[in-house]
């Protein structure tokens, strides 16, 4: 009787899942690619799968590559949305240190290679951090990730599909 309780409260209990936005041809929902760990038993060793779910984000908050922050819903709100998005807890783009909240270039933190930049003198060919575009200023320019995406089926020459997946 005890374990029939303890089944159903797991079976209610809410999931949290962090995964990376895809490109999605819903409205209102994005396409979360979900990392699990699938055990072989013949080789007795783990291997990543990826499970693919659909999130209800109404806001368009995630744009596709940034990582966010999924739970589950408690009924299904359509056939193919089982989840809702949260946060986005990374947009993609400029790296930050989840820690000390600053900016992060490879491995070392940018105010480090400004020290280092004055101490010997800044290269012409560096890359200049603080001119860079911020994500989503680009947007009709070189960003297209705001537009509806669809999946292209053929390939034609007249017919472009700049847009497609």
């Amino acid at each position: 009787m005890a374990t029939q309780a303890a089944k159903g409260a797991a079976a209610q209990t809410v999931k949290y899942f962090m995964g990376k936005c895809m490109p999605s041809v819903k409205t209102n929902a994005t396409r979360v690619q979900i990392p699990v760990f699938e055990y072989d038993d013949y080789l007795h060793m783990h291997f990543r799968k990826y499970q693919y779910i659909f999130a209800h984000d109404p806001n368009r908050l995630c744009k596709t590559g940034d990582m966010v922050l999924v739970q589950s819903l408690p009924e299904k709100m359509t056939k193919h949305i089982t989840h809702k998005v949260i946060e986005v807890i990374m947009p993609l783009g400029d790296v930050t240190d989840p820690i000390t909240g600053k900016k992060v270039a490879a491995s070392v933190y940018r105010e480090n290679i400004k020290v280092v930049n004055e101490f010997y003198g800044e290269s012409e060919n560096a890359f200049k951090y603080d001119k860079n575009y911020k994500r989503g200023s680009l947007e009709d320019k070189r960003d297209f990730t705001h537009k509806p995406a669809y999946k292209k089926y053929y390939e034609d020459p007249n017919d472009p599909q700049p847009y497609a997946v």
